[in-house]
């Protein structure tokens, strides 16, 4: 049999619908960020009103969630490398239970936040874990695109959160009107999330355990046969064998990198993944996420036009997101990052230049007049290069570059920097809007982007078609 032959041999033994099926359950994960992340922003007003909130504990009641976040991302991947990323899954799902419940029936600011953490607890555990599961059961040339449904799903969740928001307050009159048994349209909004984080749990019983988890943890017999149905048994043998041959290097690696650490140094890697991390929050994007409502009405819209412009930003990230599944294991991921970097700093600064030139009216607010369309665009430019290069591919890169041992470890450490850098953008975005305005605070988000780019170029290698074995 020639090379070619056992190439389209193992590609015929991959079962592509069951591996399909499997990452979008661990994605459901996803969804739930993206919702969790997305309903906040048609809140705002509401919680301001019923808390009778500053601008900076309303700031805080939006970023609350992120504190639970960075500690869910930080020991979301240890406890996943002790007990299993399957099981890491399943403690989430019942946190976005208990948040999405406890949110909408909150009767004071302490108690919001209270379930917001919890909330983000779930939210940071999945958004580490759902990748490096999905890496670890694909084939290494389907890897990207099975990583990127994740992303997907994030946008997903996002896109039915301002979807869900905007009918309910629709049909209220506003978020902060009753809506249904004495309750106001804003609590509704944190109810929908049941649903969804309800069918996760469920169907969390119809997928296996990581084969990579189960073999580092001396579970050989059932990796073996996890990876035979998912990769049939030729590819399954050569991944199983690669598996175990990498763990010896890996730690021989590691006694070495421990005597390196004692001399005070660290591994580039692992600062290479924590930069990625927090230079995907401080360009900015989670400000038009989770503030777009704010933001949109700062310049002029009325509540009901910014929520469906929140719409019209999450259907085109839904399309950015698809023509990711389709060139990331083609294209690569550095090319992506570095192309995406540039076109954000270059739609930011046509952001600024139309914040630049509106006229401040006396209620604080912005007029844009002809510059209205440029923003508009400009926005919406942001976000579709966002969700078709660092949204999805940070994450798959995040997935992939770390060595089986520490995997979990590496990616805590990098969901801690991701969630600390956007609990930053996001607690100092009411405060910037307040004082230094609109124009200076998108140059600032502009500049980081343009740090992104030299920050790809310099250090970061391409992982495309690299077994995880390679890393």
């Amino acid at each position: 049999m020639s090379l070619t032959d056992t190439v389209h041999s193992d590609i015929s033994e991959e079962n592509r619908l069951l591996i399909f099926f499997i990452s979008t359950v661990a994605a459901i994960g996803g969804f739930l960020f993206g919702f969790d992340s997305g309903v906040i922003n048609g809140t705002v007003d509401g919680l301001s009103k019923s808390f009778t909130s500053s601008s900076t504990i309303t700031g805080f009641n939006v970023a609350s969630m992120l504190l639970g976040c960075a500690v869910g991302a930080y020991f979301g991947g240890r406890i996943a490398d002790q007990f299993g990323r399957k099981h890491v899954l399943f403690l989430t799902s019942v946190f976005f239970l208990v948040s999405a419940w406890g949110s909408g029936a909150a009767a004071f600011t302490s108690e919001f936040v209270l379930y917001r953490i919890i909330g983000g607890l779930a939210v940071g555990a999945a958004s580490v874990i759902t990748p490096a599961y999905i890496a670890e059961i694909s084939p290494v040339r389907l890897r990207g695109a099975f990583t990127s449904i994740q992303q997907i799903a994030i946008i997903l969740g996002l896109f039915c959160a301002f979807l869900s928001n905007y009918l309910l307050a629709s049909y209220a009159g506003d978020s902060t009107a009753i809506l249904l048994a004495g309750y106001e349209a804003w609590r509704w909004m944190f109810w929908v999330e049941i649903v969804p984080a309800l069918l996760f749990l469920i169907l969390l019983f119809s997928i296996p355990e990581s084969p990579r988890y189960l073999i580092l943890n001396q579970r050989p017999q059932e990796a073996k046969r996890i990876l035979t149905r998912l990769l049939g048994e030729h590819e399954a043998s050569r991944v199983f064998d690669s598996i175990l041959s990498s763990l010896t290097k890996e730690t021989q690696y590691l006694e070495q990198l421990t005597r390196f650490r004692a001399k005070k140094k660290s591994s580039s890697i692992i600062w290479i993944g924590i930069g990625l991390a927090a230079l995907q929050q401080f360009i900015g994007i989670n400000v038009i996420f989770y503030y777009g409502a704010i933001l949109w009405q700062a310049v002029g819209f009325t509540e009901n036009d910014a929520l469906q412009i929140n719409l019209i930003s999450g259907a085109l990230s839904l399309i950015a997101c698809i023509i990711t599944i389709k060139v990331v294991d083609r294209i690569g991921r550095k090319p992506l990052l570095l192309v995406g970097a540039f076109l954000m700093f270059m739609s930011l600064g046509m952001l600024v230049l139309a914040f630049a030139n509106s006229l401040v009216l006396p209620t604080g607010s912005l007029e844009l007049g002809s510059y209205g369309t440029l923003a508009l665009v400009s926005a919406n430019l942001y976000v579709f290069v966002f969700n078709m290069t660092w949204g999805p591919v940070m994450w798959v890169m995040l997935g992939e570059m770390f060595p089986n041992q520490y995997r979990g470890k590496a990616l805590g450490l990098s969901g801690l920097s991701q969630w600390g850098a956007n609990f930053i953008v996001t607690m100092t975005f009411p405060l910037m809007l307040q004082y230094i305005g609109l124009t200076f605070t998108y140059s600032i988000y502009a500049l980081f982007s343009l740090t992104a780019f030299f920050f790809v170029y310099l250090f970061v290698t391409e992982t495309k078609g690299k077994e995880l074995e390679m890393m």
